[in-house]
């Protein structure tokens, strides 16, 4: 698919605009029934959108249909916040007046979404958007077009089924493109609101950009998740959390897992436990039903999983696994690192697990908070007192923390995102809806008189 021209892009914008404006009369229980229609048309069409994830990204036939199960998911969702868009009424000082808070439609989002997750992602800001009275602008992965192709298609089929010819078939458009194309995004003022998801670098790129026209912008970048592992935790549980957090969609998902911190007294016993685990794991092609653990998205993804093993291999780390087996795939790998050098501390995004020891609580949250990300966190523990730590504003200092379960496979229905370099937006579920919404302050004085608030007179 050609990057579009920048006349193109303009021509996008004006209808975006224009579509926007009738879109934000509608009633949002209307709104809504477009959403469910819409997850109707996905669970249709769940088996081709997932087989085009499969080609496009090489997540295993398991993972991509989760994904679209996150999208209808995320429909059902947006279908019964459609009739809760609730605002305020705040006791105001004043005798006979009314204080209130409204949220109002926001105007045109775009959204820029990475490889990883082609569909679920923008499904969490669409199906916001969409309820909250807005249009939306999608910049997808050059990587996934495919998959791209048939969101939008599956979309169109539910605006043709719920409300045909009347004008509201702009309210998503495509703009294909790359760097340039995103940066005409984070430029433009008819943008209200900028989410977008990739690396660390490319949301501090875009965010110079957004700040230049004082602009409204949601990030979710790196995240170079841990996980704890206590001395009163169950190994075995946490063995089968590891494995996936750290393998699943080949250690490609932005809350894998990438560093272990262990207690020194079950650090043995557990790598006894993981490495015959991680040994066993089916690693081949998407497409045969067997394979847990699919190819890298490219080349360069192995190019760069391959010299990070070099890295750790030069500085006396213990490597296993990290074998190239052609065609994109390696062997998923733990390494025994001594510290939290710059290289552990650096996101790879690969199937790369670093296992650091501890010996007291407050040291291994030390280490977990001590990287420049703040995604996704857990600690395993059955002591009630660690968990609580780890939980508590003295603990993980990350946007989602886990007690005795895995970093990855977060459900829609809690906000999902992180802090520090992750870019402190919220997406998905509980409130992350206002973040897509214009914030309103409404006094209203019923009397005949105009008290001034604090008290304050003003002549007679």
């Amino acid at each position: 698919m050609n990057s579009i021209t920048k006349s193109d892009y303009d021509q996008i914008l004006e209808k975006a605009v224009a579509v926007q404006r009738k879109w934000q009369e509608i009633p949002a229980p209307k709104r809504g029934e477009l959403l469910r229609v819409f997850g109707n048309q996905l669970r249709e069409s769940q088996e081709g959108i997932a087989n085009c994830i499969m080609t496009d990204v090489k997540k295993i036939r398991a993972e991509a249909l989760g994904e679209v199960q996150e999208a209808i998911d995320m429909c059902d969702f947006a279908v019964g916040l459609s009739r809760q868009l609730y605002g305020l009424t705040v006791a105001s000082e004043r005798p006979e007046h009314k204080l209130q808070e409204a949220y109002h439609p926001l105007g045109v989002i775009g959204v820029i979404t990475a490889f990883n997750f082609p569909c679920a992602v923008w499904a969490w800001n669409h199906c916001l958007s969409i309820v909250c009275g807005n249009s939306v602008i999608w910049k997808a992965s050059p990587k996934a077009l495919n998959v791209t192709a048939n969101c939008k298609q599956a979309w169109d089929q539910a605006v043709q089924n719920c409300i045909p010819g009347e004008g509201f078939e702009d309210l998503l458009q495509l703009v294909f493109g790359h760097k340039e194309q995103a940066e005409w995004l984070a430029d433009d003022a008819r943008i209200s609101l900028l989410s977008a998801t990739g690396s660390t670098e490319m949301g501090k790129s875009l965010a110079t950009r957004v700040a230049a026209r004082l602009g409204k912008a949601l990030y979710e970048l790196g995240g170079n998740n841990g996980m704890v592992v206590s001395q009163h935790g169950n190994i075995d549980l946490a063995v089968r959390a590891i494995v996936f957090g750290a393998v699943g969609t080949a250690g490609q998902r932005c809350t894998t897992l990438r560093r272990l911190i262990v207690h020194e007294q079950v650090y043995n016993a557990l790598l006894a436990k993981l490495k015959p685990a991680y040994a066993s794991l089916p690693v081949g092609d998407q497409f045969n039903e067997e394979t847990l653990v699919g190819p890298l998205i490219d080349q360069a993804a192995v190019e760069q999983m391959q010299a990070a093993l070099s890295s750790a291999s030069k500085k006396g780390y213990t490597v296993h696994g990290g074998e190239y087996l052609g065609e994109c795939l390696l062997r998923p790998a733990i390494v025994e690192a001594r510290e939290q050098c710059e290289l552990v501390r650096t996101e790879t995004f690969a199937p790369i697990l670093y296992v650091l020891k501890y010996s007291e609580l407050k040291e291994a949250i030390r280490l977990h908070n001590g990287v420049p990300q703040g995604l996704s966190s857990c600690i395993f523990t059955d002591n009630l007192q660690e968990a609580e730590t780890f939980t508590s504003a003295v603990g993980s200092d990350c946007g989602i923390v886990n007690v005795n379960i895995g970093p990855s496979g977060a459900e829609i229905g809690g906000a999902f995102g992180g802090e520090k370099e992750t870019g402190g937006g919220r997406e998905s579920g509980s409130d992350a809806w206002k973040q897509y919404m214009r914030r309103s302050t409404i006094t209203i004085n019923y009397g005949t008189s105009i008290p001034l608030a604090q008290g304050i007179k003003f002549g007679d």
